[in-house]
């Protein structure tokens, strides 16, 4: 099968390859996924260039330890496990695994849910790492409620279209921040209302937000909680990442902080669980969350396409599609 395979850290055109490799095999409690399409989140981005450089111990010291990138998957179950129960070969699902840059990915069965049928694959596959963070980070670090303001920094990006939409559904009232050029789509998705970070310092509006998401990270702790209310909080996520210690030492200075000055939340990582996908699938269905696709990449472009994010300023997220994949339920109908 092809995939793209990496055998040392740096840039994406350096790095990336598309390889012929033997077709995985899978164990009792995982299944066979033809994969359709593959999204690109930040963290797959930072691996890739092993970064930060105190990390390589975890993800391998001179190379990746997976040397196929890729974790939000969409496609088609091909072969399902003995100690599965829940899906059959045909189901189409999406998910979290190792390895999505692939034709075909093994994927543990609780990884899984059944594709919303609204959603094509490329859309499936952006509900990844970037909608359970902004899930975890609103309902469970922020806890927000119905009636709060709500600022979110980032709006644009993966996980921020994600916050934008999710924090709506909570019953907030969301400001978004982001450049001039995406103004209008962070307005559609939910925003009653956005700041030009081009035109306006976000940082100088007056105190009137219950929380906010910070998803950009190159500010100060101080300036940017400058526009919470006496009792709001901010929860950071996201830093410049390069070097030694990239980011670390942001999350180093935003733990520190939390303990003496209410304001400011303790970090956190968010983690891919079954039942937060099943939460995802519900908003999916109830249009609640619908995936802003920046770009979409065919399989022998994946390079192209991990450079296209690597760059940065993408708008919502970018996805691979696997060659001579189906790109949704109606054309799979349709053929």
């Amino acid at each position: 099968m092809k995939a793209i395979v990496q055998e040392r850290y740096g840039s994406a055109t350096d790095v990336l390859e598309l390889k012929e490799v033997g077709k995985p095999t899978i164990k009792a409690g995982e299944v066979l996924v033809r994969v359709h399409a593959a999204s690109i989140h930040a963290g797959d981005c930072f691996i890739m260039q092993g970064l930060p450089k105190m990390m390589r111990p975890v993800f391998g010291l001179r190379r990746p330890k997976e040397p196929i990138p890729g974790m939000d998957v969409a496609g088609t179950v091909e072969v399902v496990g003995a100690d599965v129960t829940k899906l059959q070969p045909g189901d189409e699902v999406f998910g979290w695994c190792k390895g999505a840059f692939a034709e075909y990915v093994p994927v543990a069965e609780e990884a899984l849910a059944i594709k919303p049928a609204d959603l094509t694959f490329e859309q499936a596959s952006a509900i990844g790492v970037s909608a359970f963070t902004a899930l975890q980070g609103l309902r469970d670090k922020l806890e927000i409620q119905p009636g709060q303001k709500v600022l979110i920094t980032g709006a644009s990006g993966g996980v921020g279209t994600f916050a934008v939409q999710i924090a709506k559904s909570f019953g907030a009232e969301v400001t978004g921040v982001c450049s001039t050029r995406n103004v209008d789509m962070v307005r559609a998705i939910g925003a009653a209302e956005v700041i030009d970070y081009t035109k306006e310092d976000f940082t100088e509006v007056e105190p009137v937000f219950d929380a906010i998401f910070d998803n950009v990270g190159k500010r100060s702790f101080a300036d940017t909680r400058r526009p919470l209310v006496a009792s709001g909080t901010l929860l950071s996520n996201g830093a410049p990442v390069s070097g030694w210690f990239g980011g670390l030492g942001h999350v180093i200075k935003a733990f520190a902080q939390s303990i003496y000055v209410r304001q400011q939340a303790a970090p956190w990582v968010s983690m891919q669980n079954a039942d937060d996908l099943a939460t995802l699938k519900d908003m999916a269905e109830a249009g609640e969350i619908t995936p802003v696709i920046d770009k979409v990449y065919p399989l022998d472009d994946g390079a192209d396409a991990m450079a296209h994010v690597s760059g940065g300023h993408t708008q919502g997220k970018t996805v691979i599609t696997i060659v001579g994949g189906v790109g949704s339920s109606a054309e799979k109908e349709a053929e």
